[in-house]
């Protein structure tokens, strides 16, 4: 009803929900087949030559968001060459020190405003606001010009009945065959994080994107309040942006002679976030067991040769807590985010590395895995108090507790040959690997705690504990065969 009014007799938007026609011999291509549906849906509605995205756990946080957003396409010198603007993506259950690192604090401040110099933001699949026949497939010109009146007479003329007619044959699940929906029109089909994907064809039809990050978040949403669901998002991310540097899409390919180097490094900055995961397991398990055996492997300490190194660990950190700091997070929680960063390297990463494998050799397919956000009473009690989540015997919780146990069982055994052996004589060689393995065992109490003091449900399982313990005695002979 157009004439509906609220209780102050204002008149309400007219709100159209639309659920597309679903069968099972017929691929839905996920989220990106919802969306490819819509933009052709609301074409018979409204053909508005704006969209808006927001993902279904998001709520508008600030109401000058619409606004902001057209006052960009409408610029009068640049607003023509802008295919989207982009919001960052916000969470408004976040704990007190961001206890599973997903503030997003540093790429929303940092990294995504870093880009926005360079050619644009990526698009990253919620609050953006992108022109219609961008997505479309349209090539960018120096004479486009957005028609703001396109389709409105037609609309007005159109009956309700008319228009719903057009709508269900436009959601049919089959109207997509012999089409280049997904490939050349709409968003793009073939990838887990598809938004990438499309706003990467977009940069490469000559469009630049705009991010707006205002004091009051533009729209906020659900994060993850438990290990698990944090894994679970970051391995869905990275498993699908490192698939796009596997495929035709990389970006140093694709976009050659279409974007600025400089901009097709920012992307990658997240397209290799997978493969971070293998140097990332050499650093916390090799050093370790080289320690226990006396081995160096870093220069001595009195050498000028570990100048490059000190340089190294004190500046990333020192400029990292500086970021962080920056962007608006506190000490501990810089600290918790270090701590984060290891566990998504050694799992979510390291999964995301896998899996693409699998799909390269033909023994899996591509899956789109919704990241669960409900907690139980328990749960939410203990992420309020900062207190990690495991509870279950997850492969992943087993490889966090392995290495942890590992560098604890090579630390007590490095300074034990030290001692035995007299400071004066390993401390030199060895004294880069025991900070290393040190700064390992300080970052995993949480985990040592979970394995073996604390007793509610949210402890690592001893399912996983003894799993853990075999597995750090394995990698214990293999160094003394």
């Amino acid at each position: 009803d157009q004439n509906a009014v609220d209780n102050e007799g204002k008149v309400l938007p007219t709100l159209v929900y639309m659920a597309r026609e679903k069968r099972p011999q017929h691929h839905h291509n996920f989220k990106a087949g919802a969306m490819n549906a819509l933009i052709r849906v609301s074409s018979v509605i409204s053909n508005s030559p704006i969209i808006m995205n927001v993902d279904c756990d998001m709520y508008s946080n600030n109401n000058d968001a619409v606004r902001d957003a057209l006052c960009f396409f409408l610029d009068e010198e640049m607003g023509h060459k802008i295919g989207f603007v982009q919001y960052p993506q916000n969470y408004y259950n976040l704990s007190k020190n961001n206890i599973y690192g997903n503030s997003l604090h540093v790429i929303n401040e940092v990294e995504m405003g870093g880009m926005d110099s360079l050619g644009g933001p990526m698009y990253i699949g919620t609050g953006c606001f992108h022109r219609r026949e961008i997505l479309c497939g349209r090539k960018f010109t120096e004479d486009y010009q957005e028609d703001w009146n396109a389709g409105i007479k037609d609309k007005l003329q159109e009956s309700i009945d008319e228009t719903e007619e057009k709508a269900k044959s436009l959601a049919a699940c089959t109207y997509e065959h012999g089409t280049q929906w997904g490939d050349e029109i709409g968003v793009k089909y073939g990838c887990v994080v598809e938004d990438v994907n499309t706003g990467l064809a977009i940069h490469c039809r000559g469009w630049d994107s705009v991010y707006n990050n205002p004091k009051r978040p533009a729209f906020m949403g659900v994060g993850p309040t438990t290990l698990a669901q944090t894994i679970l998002q970051h391995k869905r991310w990275s498993e699908g942006i490192f698939s796009i540097f596997l495929s035709k899409y990389n970006v140093f390919l694709f976009a050659h002679g279409k974007t600025k180097l400089r901009h097709q490094m920012g992307y990658h900055i997240y397209g290799l976030w997978a493969p971070n995961s293998l140097a990332t397991l050499y650093y916390v398990i090799i050093p370790s067991l080289a320690l226990l055996k006396g081995t160096s492997l870093f220069p001595e300490i009195t050498s000028p040769w570990i100048a490059p190194f000190v340089y190294v660990f004190c500046v990333k950190n020192m400029y990292s807590l500086y970021e962080a700091l920056l962007s608006g997070d506190t000490l501990k929680g810089w600290w918790n985010g270090q701590r984060m960063w290891l566990v998504k390297r050694i799992t979510s990463y390291l999964f995301g590395v896998l899996d693409n494998l699998r799909k390269l050799l033909g023994l899996s397919k591509i899956n789109f895995v919704v990241t669960p956000k409900v907690s139980d009473e328990d749960e939410s009690k203990r992420y309020e108090q900062e207190i990690m989540e495991f509870g279950s015997s997850d492969p992943e919780y087993v490889i966090i507790a392995a290495i942890a146990l590992l560098n604890l069982v090579c630390l007590m055994g490095g300074l034990s040959k030290v001692m035995k052996g007299g400071w004066n004589v390993h401390l030199d060689a060895l004294f880069p690997q025991l900070i290393l393995c040190g700064m390992l065992v300080i970052t995993s109490i949480p985990f040592y705690e979970a394995m073996f003091l604390r007793k509610d449900k949210g402890r690592i399982p001893f399912p996983v504990t003894l799993a853990s313990i075999g597995f750090v005695m394995l990698a214990l002979l293999a160094k003394i065969v």
